[in-house]
């Protein structure tokens, strides 16, 4: 493994998409804050990491069964650590088994210092990211990534950094859960076609073009619409609207989207990393403004 760099090994994890991971931990630890619950940051800021690590084995498990399946190929657009022929198969398998083991590693030591209900965490993330390539082969891609990126960490964080089994963070579930499953219907519905000869069936491939273009502008523009409606509620505080200036790239998003049913896949080339962008910035003003209204209103 030492004939690549440390760059080209770090970039065949697909770093852009680790907001998918890291954003839900760190927003759920900001508005337990702004609850009022007594958080444990060092806790928090460890399980971000360390689904981080596990993140990136996920995505290299899955470049490694869709290069293997012959879903990825030269003429595929997105990950090409394969691809390119830059990695053997076996390298980028053998990676995936590294991060695996690292993430699990830490995890059992996050078990051990905060209790058994986050062994369950932990385990259910491993399953899904290891049912992950099947799932999502059959449709069900977007509920393994909602389940896996969304549901579990929101769950999973409150536990390990406030010490009680909580579901007051789930309201977190919905704006977080969308945009992140924006990054992966993104993607496939810019492969339909390319799926369709590698025989395999994704949720875009069975809405088809037109509703899959439809189905992303709601997962990147209900999430404002759920913010908005949690102030009216008080679920969050009114600053949180300092999340629309995320709205700028969410309508350029939105605008190509629209044009993909007629004029092709190039209109998403890049629409998951912009889409993972989205997820970093709405995420972090949503953070910073759940943190100042606790901290200073």
């Amino acid at each position: 493994m030492s004939k690549h760099c440390l760059k080209s090994w770090i970039l065949a994890t697909r770093p852009w998409s680790f907001p998918a991971s890291a954003m839900p931990i760190l927003v759920t630890l900001a508005y337990l804050f702004w609850l009022g619950k007594d958080v444990d940051w060092s806790i928090g800021i460890w399980t971000l990491l360390n689904i981080v690590f596990f993140h990136a084995s996920g995505n290299v498990w899955s470049d490694y069964f869709d290069y293997k399946k012959g879903v990825d190929n030269e003429h595929s657009v997105g990950a090409t650590s394969l691809t390119s022929g830059e990695f053997a198969p076996s390298e980028i398998k053998k990676l995936a088994y590294i991060l695996l083991v690292i993430s699990t590693l830490s995890g059992i030591a996050l078990v051990v210092c905060t209790g058994i209900p986050t062994l369950f965490f932990g385990v259910v993330g491993v399953i899904l990211t290891l049912l992950y390539p099947w799932m999502k082969y059959n449709a069900l891609g977007d509920v393994d990534i909602f389940l896996t990126y969304s549901l579990l960490p929101i769950l999973g964080t409150t536990y390990v950094a406030t010490g009680t089994l909580g579901t007051e963070a789930l309201w977190l579930a919905i704006p977080i859960g969308l945009i992140t499953v924006g990054i992966l219907h993104s993607n496939n519905a810019r492969d339909i076609e390319h799926d369709k000869r590698a025989g395999i069936r994704t949720f875009a491939m069975i809405v088809g073009k037109k509703a899959a273009a439809y189905i992303y502008c709601a997962e990147v523009v209900l999430p404002f619409l759920w913010i908005a409606g949690g102030i009216i509620f008080g679920l969050f505080p009114s600053l949180s609207l300092l999340v629309l200036p995320a709205l700028k790239l969410v309508l350029d998003n939105v605008k190509k989207v629209m044009r993909f049913p007629v004029e092709g896949e190039k209109m998403l080339w890049g629409i998951d990393e912009s889409t993972a962008k989205i997820q970093l910035i709405f995420s972090l003003l949503l953070t910073v403004s759940l943190i100042v209204d606790k901290l200073f209103l």
